[in-house]
């Protein structure tokens, strides 16, 4: 077996490893720059200069002038804890998005939920300004709160094992987030809960007629398609019925695979029914 130091399996995580992975790497590693221009900043006076650079403002008068901040801020942490337990988090939802959806879907899910929920965050503050007392958003967990519901709402009974003994169905647990978030709204808790329920929502889009062109991050994805490789020659094209046919049984082993999953787990699937997950996981 291959041995490799700390840089070159961080190098190989990120050009080979699971989209979950690289997602929790880049956050890492924007917290650990981050940390390093506040201490460098430290010594001339001027720690919390780049926090100011990378944390979205809710006002609109002040993120007009500052609009990148509305991505920049779902891949920033300021606290340790705050980044450790957003990364959990992400490494627990992120794990079943991907087995269920793909790489692609997880990268744009995480994007699009973290903009959502940023910009639900600043439309409450405009709207109702007692209700988001919070003034600025840093942190990924608008981001992972759309990964997370978009899992709970498409696959709800799907078992989780709390501390590892005792399962619930996912949708339990969804349930006891969002009214988390709920209760919260209006609190001086530093927490941006319109972000979470904005981020939420997008979720719950993202696997509405999941596996239709219409789906919103379906079309999101058709934007990074390839769409201009050469014909390919000596193609044999099939006729509707014959088509429609193979995409009815492809979809019904996809659908009893991950019946298969809510029942017994990941850990049950063959491993012809993993890799045959795997490719459809990528198309």
């Amino acid at each position: 077996m291959e041995q490799r130091n700390i840089i070159q399996e961080i190098s190989f995580q990120i050009k080979q490893g699971k989209m979950t992975v690289r997602l929790i790497l880049i956050n890492v590693f924007v917290f650990l720059l981050i940390n390093l221009l506040i201490f460098i900043g430290s010594f001339f006076g001027g720690n919390d200069f780049i926090l100011r650079w990378v944390t979205m403002p809710t006002e609109i008068s002040m993120f007009l002038f500052k609009p990148w901040t509305l991505f920049t801020s779902i891949i920033s942490h300021y606290s340790l804890s705050h980044l450790f337990f957003n990364l959990l988090f992400l490494f627990f939802a992120g794990s079943m998005f991907e087995q269920l959806f793909g790489a692609k879907k997880l990268l744009i899910t995480y994007i699009l939920a973290g903009v959502f929920g940023g910009l639900f965050e600043i439309l409450a503050t405009f709207i109702a300004p007692d209700f988001s007392p919070s003034h600025a958003v840093i942190g990924a967990s608008g981001a992972i709160m759309g990964i997370f519901a978009a899992v709970a709402f498409y696959r709800p009974q799907t078992p989780v094992y709390l501390f590892g003994i005792v399962a619930i169905p996912i949708y339990v647990l969804a349930i006891f987030f969002f009214a988390k978030d709920l209760i919260g709204i209006g609190e001086k808790d530093q927490i941006a809960h319109f972000a979470h329920l904005g981020g939420a929502f997008l979720g719950y889009l993202a696997v509405q007629k999941v596996n239709t062109p219409s789906n919103i991050i379906n079309r999101v994805s058709a934007l990074f398609e390839r769409k201009n490789e050469a014909p390919k020659t000596n193609t044999r094209y099939k006729t509707d019925e014959v088509y429609n046919a193979e995409k009815r049984s492809q979809q019904e082993r996809i659908d009893n695979i991950l019946d298969k999953i809510a029942k017994s787990g990941y850990d049950s699937l063959t491993r012809e029914e993993k890799d045959f997950l795997f490719k459809q996981g990528q198309k």
